[in-house]
C-alpha cells in the first residue's frame, strides 16, 4: 500500500489517501464490481450463518493488497456484507448507529484525542524538552553514552506523543546537530531515529494500535507491557547501539558525513514555562498509567485521560483554554478520517457477525482445531498480520482479532500468547521486509537518502524480534 506524502494528508483530510495510476484504479474498479456483483448473488443463497459472510473480509484484503485507500476499501467490503445481509435501508441505519457506540470506533476516536494532545505537547514546548532533558541525563561521556540517549529520547517523546512520526519531527532538529558534531553519519543517525522510535510506539500507554492490542488480548497495560512490548523495547535499545554502531563502521568515511553548517545549532528556543508544563505532564501521564493499572480501568480510560492531560499541560505552559482548545482542534481534525475508518470497521465486524461464517467453519473443523497446536496457530496469524493484511496498525489488529479471535478462544490460546502475536502482526512490517513510511519518514528528518541501509537495520532489529517472540509464544501456548 503506497505511502501518502504528508502534504497530501494536510490537504485533503484523509490519514489514508494513496495516490494510484489510472491501470491500478481501473483494476480496483473491476475487483470492487467482481466483489459487489458476488455479494448480490451471494445474499439469495441463503440465510446466515453463511460462508459467505467471508467475502467481505477476503474484499477487502484484496483491495488493500492492491493499494486502495484502506477508508475507501472499508466502504466497499461494508457494502457488499450489506447484500450479502439483504438489510434494509431502516436496518442499515441502526447497525451504523449502533457502531458509533462500539468499542471499535472507541479506538478510533482515541486515536484522535491522542493527536489532538500531541499538538498542545508541540505548542508549549514539552516535546522538545523532554529530548533535551534526556539528552543532559545521558550526558556526553562517550559516543555510546550519546547514542543511547538519542536512542531513548526518541523512545520517551514517541511514547508520549503516541506517534512515530510527529514525534521524530519534534526530536530530529535538536539530535542531529548533537550527531554531526559527535561525527555520526547521517544511516547511523536515521537508523538510530527510527530504532528509538519504533520501541517508544511499542511501550506508548495511549497509543491506539496498543490499546487496539489491549482491548483483543483483554489484558490491561502491564500485562500487554510484559508479554509484549517490554521485551521488544529492551531488545530495541540494547541491540540496537550494536546496529548503529556497525552502520556507523560500515559508512564512516564514505561521504555520507553531516555537514554541521547545513545543520544548524544545537539550540532550540522553547516557550519560558516548557519545564513547568513538561513537569506537570509527566507526573499526569504516569498519575494516568498508575491509575488505569491499579483500578484495571478499561480501554475506555484514554477518552478521559488524553483529553485531561492535554489541558492541565497547556494550563501549566500558560496557554489560555481558548488556544488550548484551539490546538486539540487542530491535532485532532488532522486524523478524523481515522475515525471514520474505525467507524466504517465496527459496522463492517457487526455485518460479518451477524453473517456468521465462523459458526460454520468451527461447526466443520471444531474437532480438528481443538486438538490444533496452538503454538502454530499464533506462528500463522502473526504471519498473515505481517506480510498480508496491509493498513493501519490498529486497524489490523483489529481485523485480525475479529478474524481469528473465536478460534483463539478454541484453541485456549493465553491472552499474554495473544498480546504477542497481535503486537508482532501489527509491528513487525515497521521493520520489514520492504520499506514504508515509518522508514522513509526516519530517513529524511535524518538527512539520509540510502533505503538499502535503513533497510538492513530494520532487518538487523527483525531477525532477532522474530526469534524473541517465538521463544515467548512457545512458552506461553
Amino acid at each position: 500500500m503506497s505511502s501518502p506524502t504528508t502534504d497530501t494528508r494536510e490537504e485533503s483530510g484523509n490519514a489514508y489517501e494513496v495516490v494510484l495510476s489510472r491501470r491500478r484504479r481501473a483494476v480496483l474498479g473491476v475487483v470492487s464490481g467482481i466483489g459487489l456483483a458476488l455479494a448480490v448473488v451471494a445474499g439469495f443463497l441463503g440465510p446466515a450463518p453463511t460462508l459467505w459472510g467471508l467475502l467481505p473480509i477476503v474484499l477487502y484484503a484484496v483491495l488493500c493488497l492492491l493499494g486502495m485507500d484502506i477508508v475507501v476499501a472499508t466502504v466497499v467490503a461494508l457494502v457488499s456484507g450489506l447484500l450479502v445481509a439483504q438489510l434494509s435501508p431502516l436496518e442499515t441505519g441502526n447497525l451504523l448507529g449502533e457502531g458509533l457506540g462500539d468499542s471499535i470506533t472507541m479506538i478510533g476516536l482515541i486515536i484522535v484525542l491522542g493527536a489532538a494532545t500531541g499538538e498542545v505537547l508541540k505548542v508549549t514546548g514539552v516535546a522538545q524538552t523532554i529530548v533535551s532533558w534526556v539528552m543532559r541525563m545521558v550526558g556526553e561521556s562517550s559516543r555510546t553514552a550519546v547514542l543511547v540517549g538519542m536512542m531513548l529520547a526518541c523512545l520517551v517523546l514517541v511514547a508520549a506523543l503516541g506517534t512515530l512520526a510527529g514525534a521524530l519531527a519534534i526530536a530530529a532538529p535538536i539530535l542531529l546537530p548533537i550527531a554531526a558534531r559527535l561525527g555520526f553519519t547521517r544511516s547511523a543517525t536515521a537508523a538510530a531515529l527510527f530504532i528509538g522510535g519504533c520501541a517508544g510506539l511499542a511501550v506508548a500507554p495511549f497509543a491506539g494500535s496498543n490499546v487496539a492490542v489491549m482491548t483483543a488480548a483483554e489484558v490491561g497495560y502491564l500485562t500487554y507491557l510484559g508479554y509484549g512490548a517490554a521485551p521488544l523495547a529492551v531488545l530495541s535499545i540494547v541491540w540496537g547501539v550494536v546496529v548503529v554502531r556497525w552502520m556507523q563502521r560500515r559508512t564512516e568515511g564514505t561521504g555520507d558525513d553531516y555537514d554541521p553548517a547545513s545543520i544548524g545549532a544545537e539550540t532550540t528556543e522553547v516557550p519560558a514555562r516548557a519545564g513547568r508544563a513538561t513537569a506537570v505532564f509527566t507526573v499526569a501521564l504516569l498519575v494516568s498509567v498508575v491509575y488505569a493499572t491499579v483500578t484495571e480501568a478499561g480501554t475506555s480510560f484514554p477518552l478521559l485521560a488524553l483529553p485531561v492531560l492535554g489541558v492541565l499541560t497547556g494550563l501549566a505552559g500558560g496557554l489560555e483554554p481558548g488556544r488550548i482548545l484551539s490546538a486539540m482542534y487542530r491535532g485532532g481534525a488532522s486524523l478524523i478520517s481515522i475515525l471514520i475508518l474505525f467507524w466504517l470497521l465496527a459496522a463492517l465486524f457487526a455485518i460479518i457477525d451477524l453473517l456468521a461464517p465462523f459458526d460454520v467453519v468451527l461447526a466443520a473443523v471444531g474437532d480438528d482445531l481443538a486438538q490444533g497446536s496452538a503454538f502454530a496457530f499464533t506462528l500463522v496469524v502473526a504471519a498473515l498480520g505481517w506480510v498480508g493484511v496491509p493498513g493501519a496498525t490498529a486497524a489490523q489488529v483489529v481485523l485480525l482479532d475479529e478474524v481469528f479471535g473465536p478460534l483463539q478462544s478454541t484453541l485456549g490460546v493465553s491472552a499474554g500468547a495473544w498480546v504477542v502475536t497481535m503486537l508482532f502482526a501489527s509491528k513487525a512490517d515497521t521493520y520489514g521486509p520492504f520499506p514504508n513510511g515509518n522508514m522513509v519518514g526516519a530517513m529524511g528528518l535524518a538527512r539520509s537518502t540510502n533505503l538499502r541501509n535503513m533497510l538492513i537495520t530494520g532487518w538487523a532489529v527483525l531477525v532477532p524480534a522474530c526469534a524473541m517472540y517465538a521463544l515467548i509464544l512457545w512458552f506461553t501456548t
